[in-house]
């Protein structure tokens, strides 16, 4: 899943892709680099200018609308926590609404199932949208996310979306201090256990940085190391920046647990 954020003030790239003209180029090179889905942003995560829905609708459903076009294999995915915003880029051609707010906006699961489309469930602890932690605290950080996602999960099944079309992703940093972060990285296969597919969003985040100390610009490292042992517990979807590197993580992880071949198996061979 490539990062793809039409904001002025994203914490990784701080605009880099706010104007539509480099937005799209973003997205012809996170493509040819192995993109299967791409998650189009309007609304930057943390704290920040305040963006109304109309301004975000404006800043993304164009770009969904032109995805769709150019690349009908693609799964769209929006990262919205409005229903009004998801309803209009459903509309536009999205195909997964990935609500990192955890059900904050309920109608969200009802958009999902009334456009067919999937849906992340997510964990904040009960966070509001675009929030910091302070001091947060869980008597098991694991339990929590477990009865959280699948709490959504199932309630996203009631109100008639797809269960083959929903994600659980324990949403590292949201809600959570880097030791949170660090154990649900480690304790993964639990909810993996469950039966729904997981997602991962761990590309340079803090929990990443304040584990080795490192700025936004030095986390790659960290962040593919968190990817590798993410993809051995059984994570499905990986939400990143990075997307060539991913791509080569997650080949090794699979080869190495025996899902896929080698492309070019020649030393002692031939």
């Amino acid at each position: 899943m490539a990062i793809v954020n039409r904001t002025p003030d994203s914490f990784y790239d701080q605009g880099a892709t706010f104007a539509f003209e480099r937005a799209w180029r973003r997205v012809e090179e996170v493509v040819a680099e192995g993109a299967d889905i791409v998650d189009v942003g309007g609304v930057k995560a943390g704290a920040g200018e305040p963006v109304s829905q109309a301004e975000e609708i404006d800043r993304t459903a164009g770009l969904v609308s032109a995805i769709r076009e150019r690349y009908p294999h693609v799964v769209v995915s929006v990262d919205t926590y409005r229903a009004g915003t998801a309803d209009a880029l459903c509309r536009a051609g999205a195909d997964l609404i990935n609500d990192t707010w955890a059900g904050s906006d309920p109608e969200v699961a009802a958009v999902a199932a009334e456009h067919g489309a999937g849906l992340v469930c997510s964990h904040t602890g009960g966070m509001r949208p675009r929030t910091l932690p302070h001091r947060v605290s869980y008597d098991d950080v694991v339990a929590d996310v477990l009865a959280t996602t699948v709490a959504l999960a199932e309630r996203a099944v009631g109100l008639g979306v797809p269960s083959q079309s929903i994600v659980i992703d324990p949403t590292h940093d949201f809600g959570k201090n880097t030791y949170h972060s660090l154990e649900l990285t480690r304790r993964l296969d639990e909810l993996v256990a469950t039966g729904w597919p997981v997602l991962v969003s761990l590309s340079r985040k803090d929990f990443v940085g304040e584990t080795l100390d490192l700025p936004v610009s030095e986390r790659l490292a960290g962040t593919l190391a968190a990817t590798a042992v993410s993809a051995w517990h059984g994570a499905r979807v990986f939400r990143a920046h990075d997307v060539a590197a991913t791509r080569q993580v997650l080949d090794m992880v699979a080869s190495i647990r025996g899902d896929r071949p080698p492309a070019a198996p020649l030393r002692g061979l031939a």
